[in-house]
Formats: structure tokens, sequence, C-alpha cells
């Protein structure tokens, strides 16, 4: 069932997105919140699918579902007076929470897969860098939001051999299928969710190559609730050509040329100086030819 924020706002559902309704009905422009209310997962189908999965949900996690089976908002602004959307905050429901790469995308025996990206020289976590997560069996990856088609944010377990470790971290695989951190826990990254306003490309903040500059435009615009905002908006002029006129239309200093004018004599003092002159020409001329 559908429900538009913030009329009439359920208490729990106030809570549950930490007020960010509020601050979007107070921002230019913002046509329409609306938000899917789903019911609470049933505790026997998270049983069946940590037996499905060989693993045990992150206890955040699965008392998240326990309240609501997912999590979907999305609001629009007006543009030409037409709603457009643009903020999106999805977290998939426990029955679509799939393993990402368990299984081939064809059915013959020597179809490639996922794990055939692995590189056994790939550099794994050193220093302040955690190690990255596997698309074989060494890690078990579940995704959470499927971004709009600009990536994926997976629940990941890293240690699947022998044994699942219990600990998990939330990454982010970008399109050109390389990792990146989030956080360490569920709820960090539902705070991340929640405070970035689900804007268009979000995660790739998190990147080394930062967000997009027409999703830069949108941050500016709908500032996120995070600590990046000001590390955003030092970035924002890198975007812009910074053109200086006096030096780009500077010009060495050169000696002016000066023109000679043609002589404004009236027409009779035109017709004098040209006798002379062909007078004197003649007489150079006689000279020449005596010598």
């Amino acid at each position: 069932m559908e429900e538009k924020l913030p009329t009439g706002i359920k208490p729990y559902l106030d809570k549950l997105t930490l007020g960010v309704t509020r601050i979007l009905e107070t921002s230019p422009g913002v046509a329409e919140v609306t938000f899917v209310e789903k019911e609470p997962a049933e505790r026997h189908t998270i049983i069946s699918w940590e037996q499905k999965n060989s693993c045990v949900l992150p206890e955040d996690l699965k008392n998240f579902y326990l309240m609501t089976d997912g999590f979907q908002m999305t609001w629009s602004v007006k543009m030409d007076d037409t709603p457009m959307p643009l903020g999106s905050m999805v977290i998939n429901s426990v029955s679509k929470l799939c393993r990402l790469g368990g299984s081939s995308m064809y059915t013959l025996p020597s179809a490639p897969t996922l794990a055939d990206l692995e590189d056994d020289t790939d550099e794994e976590g050193n220093g302040d860098k955690p190690e990255k997560p596997h698309f074989d069996s060494r890690s078990l990856i579940f995704e959470l939001d499927p971004c709009n088609g600009n990536g994926k944010v997976c629940l990941v377990y890293k240690h699947a051999e022998p044994v699942v470790s219990p600990d998990t971290e939330i990454w982010f695989l970008d399109r050109a299928l390389y990792w990146h951190f989030l956080t360490k826990t569920f709820t960090a990254y539902y705070r991340l969710l929640i405070t970035h306003l689900g804007l268009p490309q979000w995660q790739y903040a998190f990147t080394s190559y930062g967000v997009s500059p027409q999703a830069k435009q949108w941050f500016n615009m709908y500032k996120p609730i995070t600590i990046n905002t000001a590390l955003l908006s030092e970035e924002a002029d890198s975007f812009v050509n910074k053109l200086d006129p006096n030096k780009v239309f500077k010009s060495k200093n050169k000696t002016p040329v000066l023109k000679k004018k043609p002589s404004s004599l009236p027409p009779s003092s035109q017709k004098s100086h040209t006798s002379m002159t062909s007078a004197k020409t003649s007489s150079l001329a006689g000279n020449s030819s005596r010598k």
C-alpha cells in the first residue's frame, strides 16, 4: 500500500524515516514524497532465508525486517509544472535479498560467471583499506539496493570458508564491477541512505571518482545531511571553467605601426605636384641618357 507523506504520517513511520520527510517538505521544488508502507516480515520467513543461504542475518538487519519487510521512499521535483522523480531510498525485502554471483547467467556448463573476474593479483586489505569482497566461494554477497541501475549496494559476508563468519559489511559495487566500502553495519548504512535523501548516485560520493557533474548539481541544490556536504561544496568549483579575462585577452606590448595618411591637398595643388614630379622624372631620364 502506498501512502503519501507527510499528511497523516504515523508516529512509527516518522521514527523509521528519521523525520527526513519534514526536511523534504520544506525543500524548494519538492512536489511529492511517497512512502510504500510494508508489513513486518514473518519470523519464519527470515529463518527460511537463513537456512537456504547457510548464514545468519546480522541482528540489526533482522530487527529491521521484523519491523518492515523492506523500505521504499521516493520523492519528485517540479519541472515545468510536471513532477519528475528524483530521490529514491530502497531496501530490498527478504524475498528479494538475492545472492549475487551465485549462479551462472546461462545454462551452459562453461558459461562465464562473476567468479571469473577474480584475479589472484588483486590487492588485499592493507593499512586502512579493508579487504575487498570476492565473487567466488570465499564471500557471500546479497543485494540490498539495485540503485536504479547505477550499481548495487550489497550485504557482504567476506569470510565464507570453511564456515560462514557472522561478521558482515556493506559495500557498493559500481557499474564497472569495482568494490567500494561503505559501512561496517546495516544501521550505519541506513543512516547514510536517509541522510543523503536518496539523491541520484549518492553512493559514488564514497568512491575515488565521486559523483557525476549532473548529480553534483542536485547535491548542491538539496544538500545531504551528512559530513560529506562540506567536501562536496568545496569540490563543486572543480567542474567550472575559470577564465581570467585579463589573462585571456592580454597581449604583448608591441610598438604601434604608424600608417601614412593620404595627402589632403586641393585639386589645383595636386595637379602642380604631379607636373613637378613628372618634370623631375624627365630630367633624371635626360641626365641618365647623356651619361
